[in-house]
């Protein structure tokens, strides 16, 4: 990468996924919400078009975000409360009293209700794929959890309370990145006394324990060390414990979050996971929010959220297109005009409104707007794109956009809901006089630099209406101007209607070469399927493609335009499953640069199509900071396990740079996901699918001109598991990388410590375990470690609370270094006894006093039947005798 002045290097990023083992189990921050005054405003709440239309559904979303922001109110200690909500009602949604959307989208929504499409529950969740103390994507409910008293009830004691509850606790995964305090997986534990524990927090919430026939002491809950199927741990309703709302926010008495007094940091869960044992509060006073608000004075409480109701009008879109003289360098008009036709013919949706308007020092109209209700239509609009560049060299981005502003204000008068796809390649420093003016409009920009000349402060026009922004290098085999206009679609969230890119490759190919390759086509996917091939100089290459029984196509199967060189064909009906082979072969007389894209929609109605969405977690970095990007594969709302996800980041200058994206636990991944999902049919598995799509440009300040050292150690082992088996410990965890999750760590260091505080707070004097013989695999690959743990050879361990006890409690954690002996960050600290508890421990104290009453009552029932059947059998006997000895003497 070179240095672009302050701007830094703008790379592109694509993503191409390619299923190669479909698993059984399958497995964002959201923009625009604003703290002010400690009133959040601008929380965007859609719902999904595939929603039958339900007045109730309005209601209770309402009911919920009004109790919520009382409940969140006094569980932050008068610190935040909902203001401002806005609820986006899907477009097919009939009724007339809505405002009309500005730059608000299905896409852009911080909580979404939508169907699982899939036999799964209505549980809500929330999509957290960061860190501790960072946000997630979005909150998800369904609607038949917000309608269903019945299943709201599950939740606490009354319905709408309990939503209400329940929509905290999700915010706080959503805004602040603390995870649940409770494990379904591991719902017992055995802390360091050899006691068994109920994995929550805090530990003050009672209950007590039972077997499959009834109430039981602990120990029958035990084999061999593992807790007996069938066991569980009934929890009270009547509870005088406070926290935590990340554990039960049910039950009454919880209204605040564990605190460092109360968090229990033994429990199994992922908020000690994760956070490195930290409490829910300590992270969530740490977060930007806390920083900048204090407690409200008084004892009132803030006024209730105030809703908006929006709704979505004709979908509108404006062509911004440069036509300067820079347009003409390195085929930029010839990408632009391949890249608008494509979009034109293929990617924008019946009914769209659509205008072009074009610029260079100075701006033009060139199509006013058009609505597409046929493929003529289309045609016509693609007459309309620009064929020549000007003179000029000088462009006026603002003047472009002022055009386009006239173009779509004549259907309606404003510009609100519309969207505007803005292509330079020209450097505007005048940019920032036309922003307010943006700002007010309503318009959502999507804005498309090409080579890197393209104005560094373009993008700002993106991130302040909420649009993408993509980067084009000059590189002759690039398709990514295709891969960008794929990208933007209506934001609606219907997947079924959107074109899903299944392929996008390109190479530079010699004369009489060919480039030859297959693209899988699934079977969520075949309606309304394209391929597009374009080429770099006059007359298209020699095509041939196969569909997966042999049936043959040839370049004159192809639409041809020979002006923009690109061909398409349209396959009719439903594309035949399977493997698609094709074959162009360059009969020109030099090389020139060959390219094929694949669209389709989804098959089925009912079934939801394999997608993938391709993004960094922040746009603009400062070096070193590192670049995280991030790739969400999955079918519906299901994620897809062990697919092959390839990221290729295309720089100003140099080489495309490949990375392999992985979902095994490292990079410090740890997804707050919906459940496990059934299989997938038996088709899909043969066929595996293929997806693409274009992740945006990102830009990295201050990257040093030469060579730099190593300053990337390896990334955080989260993942670390602890499993006894007779007098030996073994441990399983992901190897991390060299630099992050890339490369080969060169050594381990694992510790291991009988008192948690310990290892917690003095890592490097805890006992260091022999790891010499053990090398790390390459990122990605499992590790198993097995040793004999030798920790009790000087007695009782000291306390740190002063006590002494002998513990065979054992905790464990590990670092990795690499060459340079740079460390990572301290793993999450694994846990695991050294022996079997014997069946005479005592219960844990609370526990057993509420079991021994159960018990003790039972006891005492059973004692009085026992009486009563004895009695009632004695007093039998003696009638028995009594008769007998009668009859005797009447005899």
């Amino acid at each position: 990468m070179t240095q672009r002045g302050i701007a830094g290097p703008v790379c592109n990023l694509k993503f191409v996924t390619l299923l190669v083992a479909l698993s059984s189990e399958l497995l964002f921050l959201g923009a625009g919400v604003q703290l002010q005054d400690n009133g959040y405003n601008g929380l965007l709440i859609a719902i999904n078009p595939q929603v039958p239309e339900n007045q109730n559904l309005i209601s209770n979303i309402k009911e919920m975000i009004t109790e919520a922001s009382f409940y969140l109110f006094n569980a932050t200690k008068r610190r935040v409360f909902f203001r401002d909500i806005k609820i986006l009602i899907p477009a097919t949604w009939k009724a007339n009293n809505y405002s009309k959307i500005k730059q608000e989208s299905y896409e852009k929504a911080n909580v979404i209700v939508t169907d699982w499409h899939g036999a799964h529950g209505d549980d809500p969740y929330t999509l957290q794929y960061r860190g501790c103390g960072k946000g997630g994507k979005y909150i998800h409910f369904t609607p038949n959890f917000l309608l269903n008293d019945n299943l709201t009830a599950g939740y606490g004691s009354r319905a709408l309370s309990s939503t209400g509850r329940v929509f905290v606790h999700e915010w706080a995964h959503l805004r602040w990145g603390v995870f649940d305090e409770y494990n379904n997986d591991k719902p017992f534990y055995i802390n360091g006394r050899n006691q068994i524990k109920v994995t929550r927090c805090s530990s003050d919430i009672t209950g007590i324990f039972v077997c499959e026939k009834g109430p039981c002491p602990q120990e029958n809950c035990i084999i061999s060390k593992l807790f007996k199927e069938g066991c569980t741990f009934i929890y009270n309703s009547t509870q005088n414990a406070t926290a935590s709302i990340m554990f039960m926010q049910s039950l009454s008495s919880v209204v605040e979050f564990c605190n460092a007094s109360t968090h229990n940091q033994e429990a199994p869960n992922l908020q000690n996971r994760m956070c490195s044992l930290r409490s829910a509060w300590d992270v969530i006073t740490d977060s930007a929010d806390f920083h900048h608000s204090f407690p409200m004075n008084g004892t009132e409480l803030p006024p209730p959220p105030t809703f908006s109701l929006v709704q979505a009008g004709d979908k509108v879109v404006c062509l911004v297109l440069d036509v300067s003289s820079k347009m003409a360098e390195a085929d930029r008009l010839l990408l632009l005009q391949q890249a608008a036709e494509f979009y034109l013919m293929q990617i924008v949706e019946i009914h769209t409104f659509v205008g072009i308007a074009s610029f260079d020092s100075k701006g033009e109209v060139r199509a006013q707007l058009h609505q597409i209700n046929s493929n003529d239509d289309r045609k016509l609009l693609v007459s309309y794109l620009p064929t020549t560049v000007s003179a000029k060299t000088e462009v006026s981005i603002c003047s472009g956009l002022k055009k386009g502003f006239e173009v779509v204000e004549k259907l309606n008068g404003k510009a609100y809901g519309t969207v505007m796809v803005l292509v330079t390649s020209g450097d505007d420093k005048l940019i920032g006089n036309c922003l307010p003016t943006v700002l007010s409009s309503g318009s959502t920009i999507h804005s498309i630099a090409l080579g890197s000349s393209a104005a560094p402060n373009l993008e700002e026009l993106s991130r302040l209406t909420g649009g993408l922004k993509f980067f084009v290098p000059d590189i002759s085999n690039s398709n990514s101007m295709i891969d960008a206009f794929s990208r933007i679609s209506s934001g609606t969230g219907d997947v079924f209607q959107q074109r899903i890119q299944l392929e996008s490759t390109g190479e530079n190919v010699k004369p009489h070469h060919q480039l030859k390759n297959t693209v899988t086509v699934d079977s969520t996917v075949g309606n309304d399927t394209i391929f597009l091939v374009t080429w770099q100089t006059s007359g298209p290459p020699e095509i041939m493609l196969f569909d997966p029984d042999g049936r043959k196509y040839y370049t004159d199967n192809f639409i041809t335009n020979l002006t923009f060189r690109t061909a398409s064909l349209w396959i009719p009906g439903t594309a035949k499953p399977g493997h698609w082979t094709y074959t162009l072969n360059n009969t020109h007389h030099s090389l020139q640069a060959l390219k094929v894209a694949v669209t389709s929609r989804a098959s089925n109605s009912a079934v939801p199509p394999a997608t993938v969405e391709a993004f960094v977690e922040r746009d603009s970095l400062h070096f070193p900071q590192p670049v995280m990007i991030y790739a969400n594969v999955r079918q519906g709302f299901y994620p897809i396990l062990n697919a092959t996800v390839t990221a290729t980041v295309e720089p100003e200058t140099g080489d495309p740079v490949t990375l392999r994206l992985l979902d095994d636990g490292a990079g410090n991944i740890q997804m707050n996901a919906p459940r496990k999902s059934v299989g997938r049919n038996g088709e899909e598995q043969k066929w595996g699918f293929s997806r693409v799509s274009s992740g945006g440009s990102f830009s990295v300040l201050g990257v040093p001109a030469g060579p730099h050292p190593d300053i990337f150690p390896p990334c955080k082992i989260i993942d670390l598991e602890a499993v006894n088996v007779e007098e030996e410990l073994t441990l399983s965890w992901t190897a991390p990388g060299e630099d992050f999750d890339q490369g080969q760590a060169t050594s381990y260091e694992i510790r291991m410590s009988k008192s948690l505080e310990n290892i917690q707070d003095d890592f490097n004097n805890a006992i260091l375990v022999n790891t010499s013989k053990r090398n790390p695999q390459q990122a990605g690959i499992r590790e198993i470690f097995t040793f004999s743990p030798q920790i009790s050879t000087n007695g009782p361990e000291h306390q740190p609370n002063g006590e002494t006890h002998e513990s065979h409690r054992i905790y464990v954690a590990i670092r990795a270094m690499d060459r340079n002996s740079l460390k990572s960050a301290i793993s999450n600290i694994a846990q695991a006894s050294l022996f079997t508890p014997p069946n005479s421990d005592p219960v844990p104290a609370r526990d057993y006093l509420i079991l021994k009453g159960v018990l003790t009552a039972m006891g005492l029932i059973g004692i009085i039947c026992l009486i009563i059947v004895v009695t009632h059998h004695t007093l039998n006997r003696k009638k028995r005798a009594d008769k007998k000895e009668n009859g005797t003497k009447l005899l």
